[in-house]
């Protein structure tokens, strides 16, 4: 396996200033502990230093007014709304990033990688023509146009942050060729109250937009129940040309902006599934976007865990710094329930659902 690992020093300027729950120091932590780690000591791992995304790239999905305006606030240092700043250094880093996922699924379909890690990706809050939630492009759609580019007819994104990816969902909610698939905490007790399992679509898109919003508490094992339920089948039926999927640790049980109660090995368990399907179902063709996470205590350990996971990585030492809450019972069927609901509503449009 041909594996590379996007990442420049100047991440860190995607910092959102003191208070604000999205700091620069994540991406040099989160390195930090892949050196400690011997990531890079692996056979097979890059690290990939990236150039920054293009104007013409964010053109792919982002409407010019749009784009204009984030570039001019950038420029004076005027927010784009309340939580989500904008600056300079910030946009220089947005650029970054994004260029990081693209330089990957350039070296995947030019057979110079197999697969690929984006640190720093999944800022799934950006629609066509609007920010947010500390988000001002959308990299992840951005990266599903680039693998078009390339070829791919399907591509499946499959959205593990603890918020629901309404940009993202947005972008393709008619598109019927690309399957976004989102876990995330119930939209009634989590920013932005989007992600219901009723959402599923519209036009020829419909059934092909696939939200499961757990209940706060999930665990490990209903979570990784509901992936499993869903995921798989799905995306063997679809079958994706290219697979990618976005998330850090704000799932984690000590995340200060979440409330499921996901641990390091279970965030490891998550992207080895979709590690696996990519390998069946599309020549290994996969990149992971961690970007999410509050809790700086975590954040390194659950990186690492997601980082390990897609590249196939079965051989780590992961341990949560802390000890997991007790499981509540009634989580389980609660989350039983949500999957039946939703495998009933996707039935019309997929036969593994009916």
């Amino acid at each position: 396996m041909r594996a590379l690992i996007a990442y420049h020093e100047k991440y860190r300027q995607y910092d959102l200033g003191p208070g604000h729950p999205y700091r620069g120091d994540r991406f040099v932590n989160a390195m930090r502990l892949f050196q400690e780690k011997g990531l890079f000591e692996r056979e097979g791992v890059e690290l990939l230093r990236p150039e920054p995304a293009t104007e013409e790239d964010l053109l792919t999905v982002h409407d010019e007014e749009y784009v204009r305006l984030i570039f001019r606030l950038s420029e004076r240092g005027i927010p784009y709304d309340v939580e989500t700043p904008c600056s300079p250094t910030i946009l220089e880093a947005a650029l970054l990033i994004t260029g990081g996922s693209l330089a990957i699924c350039d070296a995947v379909y030019e057979g110079r990688a197999d697969r690929g890690v984006a640190i720093g990706g999944g800022f799934h809050h950006a629609g066509r023509n609007y920010g947010g939630g500390f988000c001002l492009f959308n990299d992840v759609a951005i990266l599903v146009e680039r693998a078009r580019r390339h070829g791919a007819k399907r591509v499946m994104v499959i959205d593990h942050d603890v918020h629901a990816g309404n940009g993202t969902s947005d972008i393709y909610y008619s598109d019927p060729d690309v399957l976004y698939v989102g876990l995330h905490q119930d939209p009634r007790t989590l920013y932005p109250g989007r992600g219901f399992v009723e959402e599923i679509g519209e036009g020829d898109g419909r059934g092909f937009n696939v939200n499961i919003p757990l209940p706060p508490g999930t665990d490990d094992q209903s979570y990784l129940y509901a992936l499993n339920e869903i995921v798989p089948p799905l995306a063997r039926e679809f079958k994706p040309d290219f697979i990618i999927s976005n998330g850090g640790s704000d799932p984690h049980f000590a995340d200060m902006l979440g409330n499921l109660q996901i641990t390091a090995k279970g965030f490891h368990k998550i992207t080895s599934t979709i590690a696996k399907l990519a390998e069946e179902l599309c020549n290994g063709r996969y990149i992971l976007m961690p970007g999410s996470g509050y809790n700086p205590k975590v954040l390194p350990i659950c990186w690492y865990a997601l980082t390990a996971g897609a590249l196939g990585i079965s051989d780590v030492d992961i341990k949560d710094p802390t000890t997991p809450p007790p499981t509540k019972p009634w989580i389980r069927e609660e989350v039983q329930k949500i999957v039946d609901r939703l495998k009933k509503l996707l039935s019309p449009y997929w036969n593994c659902f009916k």
